[in-house]
């Protein structure tokens, strides 16, 4: 009943703005200077050799532009142990290429991106992802009595260390993955495990991800999540706050970028409802 009433409700109002709207206005706003946006995330995919990997580079853009612009004609590379790994721009897309990239656990790496002659740069390190043991389909009972299906997929924390992980789930009938962090304070040394329940049908396919990430890449994540949570918890949209990663204009600090330079193993798995 009360479910009904809500979508009763909603459709007042929606009719209601309908009628009394009939002009669509578009309010002049200040268009801030374009600043660099770094999508640095590494991950290795378990089971491969994690050679290829990409980096994406864009510009902010005015509120009511479509796509952010491509950042064309930056040097993009990163080091690791005396080794350079240059990241070659695709062009006519935003993406940088490397195909020999080498993951070692637990090392250190840094990135550097030179861009309209202003340099880049952010240190951090590989962590490991434990595996995706199990996967378990339930049904349990929702807001107003509605039954929902929903899925929890389970791994081992390492208990000798305190770990934070980047959950994903990837829903075949919804545009954008969502994510989750999570960290080990409660559960060190045990099962842990994701969860996601979002009006789920039989036949949909889930793509699910589990992501070994740093205590500040955790902090970061989650201001971003709770950002974006107002619009599907896409982490991709454009922020309404500022939040900085850790990625440093080497050349002018206050011109800082958006975005986050994180290395990570990554185990998925592919699921159909049941």
């Amino acid at each position: 009943m009360v479910k009904t009433i809500i979508k009763i409700a909603f459709i007042i109002i929606t009719l209601f703005a309908m009628q009394s709207c009939e002009d669509v206005v578009n309010i002049d706003l200040d268009t801030a200077t374009p600043r660099l946006v770094i999508d640095a995330a590494i991950q290795w995919k378990k089971g491969t050799t994690g050679n290829e990997q990409i980096i994406r580079l864009t510009e902010t853009t005015g509120f009511y532009e479509d796509q952010n612009p491509i950042a064309s004609g930056a040097t993009v590379f990163i080091t690791h142990n005396g080794n350079t790994y240059n990241f070659i721009e695709n062009i006519g897309t935003s993406d940088y290429v490397c195909t020999n990239f080498d993951p070692v656990i637990n090392d250190t790496y840094t990135l550097t991106v030179i861009y309209k002659g202003q340099t880049y740069m952010a240190t951090d390190e590989l962590y490991a992802t434990p595996e995706i043991e199990s996967i378990e389909q339930s049904v349990v009972s929702g807001f107003g009595g509605d039954d929902n299906i929903e899925v929890k997929f389970f791994f081992q924390d390492n208990g000798a260390e305190d770990n934070f992980y980047l959950i994903g789930f990837k829903n075949s009938t919804i545009v954008f993955p969502e994510y989750g962090v999570v960290d080990d304070e409660f559960f060190q040394g045990n099962q842990m495990f994701g969860l996601y329940i979002d009006d789920l049908q039989p036949n949909d396919q889930l793509i699910l991800s589990l992501q070994g990430i740093s205590n500040r890449y955790s902090n970061y994540m989650d201001k971003l999540l709770n950002i974006a949570g107002t619009d599907g918890a896409n982490p991709f949209t454009t922020a309404p706050a500022t939040l900085r990663g850790n990625i440093v204009n080497q050349t002018n600090p206050n011109n800082f970028p958006y975005g986050y330079f994180s290395l990570g193993e990554v185990d998925t798995e592919n699921y159909i409802v049941q």
